[in-house]
């Protein structure tokens, strides 16, 4: 029998699919909450059940992707600043916004309806932390860059590649392995085809 926590879990969840799919292909000004109810096939009340507006929907997607961002800084911070670590954190990076490709894309579609959202703190939070994680203390100017260009290849790079033809997994494996390349040159270590 299941459990009404894992229904609610797993309606919540259905919820939020639709939406995204509906954001992406018709883009979030011009969805509503009606059309969403309609796709699923429930009543706007039992919509209302779990999501109150669509912002309510945005804001339980960017959470749920910014819950890995957040256990990888937590990660990151526990562990010593070497080398090993600094690259760890770009893979795990890497993965993280594979998984939350389709969310990341709709923001990224949509960063005009979408301005007025709160939690734009957030974001610029988690990317200051994880440029904290790959920076090295007393780097020079140049340095320094090198790091966060390393964080922004993985980070942009993902949204770049969206429109160039290719494998996705390749794809992202080339930015892991350029983003790498520039944090050992940033720190000072030979660059080794991607290792």
């Amino acid at each position: 029998m299941t459990r009404p926590r894992t229904r609610r879990k797993d309606t919540r969840e259905r919820i939020q699919h639709v939406a995204l799919e509906l954001f992406l292909e018709r883009g979030y000004d011009q969805t509503s909450l009606r059309e969403i109810a309609e796709r699923l096939e429930v009543t706007k009340a039992a919509l209302y059940y779990h999501f109150r507006t669509k912002e309510d929907i945005v804001t339980s997607l960017v959470e749920d992707i910014g819950r890995p961002v957040d256990e990888l800084i937590a990660w990151g911070q526990s562990r010593p600043r070497t080398r090993e670590t600094r690259r760890e954190v770009l893979r795990r990076l890497n993965e993280a916004l594979d998984t939350g490709a389709p969310v990341f894309r709709f923001l990224q579609e949509n960063q005009a309806a979408l301005r007025s959202r709160r939690n734009a703190d957030g974001f610029r939070d988690r990317m200051r932390a994880l440029g904290e994680l790959l920076a090295v203390p007393d780097a020079d100017l140049v340095e320094q860059v090198r790091a966060l260009s390393a964080l922004f290849t993985v980070y942009f790079g993902t949204f770049a590649l969206n429109h160039m033809d290719g494998d996705p997994g390749e794809k992202r494996a080339a930015l892991l392995q350029v983003a790498w390349e520039q944090l050992d040159a940033a720190h000072g270590h030979p660059v080794q085809d991607g290792k």
